[in-house]
């Protein structure tokens, strides 16, 4: 029995050392992953940022750039969540284990915060941009009007290759084309021109010259992206934080707390 028990525990030991090694070498990995992560977190919380600053005439909402900030901030605390995982996966004291997992449930709040937002923002934003922009188009003065409105519509128009809201027909309505009744034939603005032709005039019977497609659909296929892309983010980096801090389990179940010896009664 005694021979039994000496090869039971030698085993437990074994298994034990094990997994202790495994956790360690996967929380290394998880640590140059985290800073991976950081840095495609950052990109996307910034094209949000930059999504909303360039085309706020088209968005009602002031708040629509706080999943972006969100995300920015949840990149920068992963900087420090990644140093400690490496740091951990070498030789990590009590300390920085419970400062790993503290920095992990930051990290989900913001995540979570940022996800629901960029959420709710998307589903408001798709319902408010078609009559926001609609709106604007219908008030476009000309492509030298100094009018906010028509500026912000050969912004768009210009950035996104696009010309009217659903497509370029838009410009031939009644109640859109009271800028250029003047002109002899029909035409579009000239934003709606492609770059490569200088001379365009945004005349009808040169298509080949102009963009056709509507701007309503693009931006809101860059909307769309850009909160696919958040969620793809929080997803992978959800696993990876599970994966971290049951690696950082593993090794505080292993680890007494010499650290917290001044907590004992004889000290007092």
């Amino acid at each position: 029995m005694k021979r039994i028990r000496m090869v039971i525990l030698s085993l437990w030991y074994y298994e034990d050392s094990w997994l202790r090694s495994f956790a360690r070498s996967l929380l290394m990995v998880l640590g140059f992953l985290f800073l991976g992560c950081a840095a495609a977190l950052a990109f996307g919380g910034f094209f949000v940022i930059l999504l909303c600053k360039n085309y706020q005439d088209f968005f009602q909402e002031t708040f629509l750039s706080l999943p972006g900030w969100l995300a920015v901030v949840a990149a920068l605390v992963l900087l420090p969540t990644g140093i400690l995982a490496l740091s951990i996966s070498t030789k990590g004291s009590r300390y920085q284990q419970g400062a790993f997992m503290h920095l992990l449930l930051i990290l989900l709040c913001l995540q979570v915060s940022s996800a629901v937002l960029a959420q709710l923002y998307s589903i408001q934003m798709a319902s408010d941009l078609k009559n926001t922009m609609g709106h604007l188009f219908y008030r476009y003065n000309g492509t030298h009007s100094q009018a906010p409105g028509s500026s912000a519509v050969d912004v768009v128009q210009q950035r996104l290759q696009c010309c009217g809201v659903q497509n370029y027909t838009d410009w031939l309505k009644t109640a859109s084309t009271s800028w250029h009744l003047l002109a002899e034939n029909a035409r579009v603005p000239e934003s709606c021109c492609k770059e490569k032709y200088s001379v365009c005039r945004g005349e009808l019977h040169q298509l080949e010259q102009l963009f056709q497609e509507g701007c309503l659909r693009k931006l809101e296929d860059q909307l769309h992206f850009t909160v696919l892309y958040l969620f793809c983010c929080y997803a992978m980096l959800i696993v990876i934080e599970l994966l971290a801090g049951a690696c950082n389990g593993i090794l505080m179940r292993h680890q007494p707390f010499h650290d917290l010896r001044i907590l004992d009664s004889s000290t007092f």
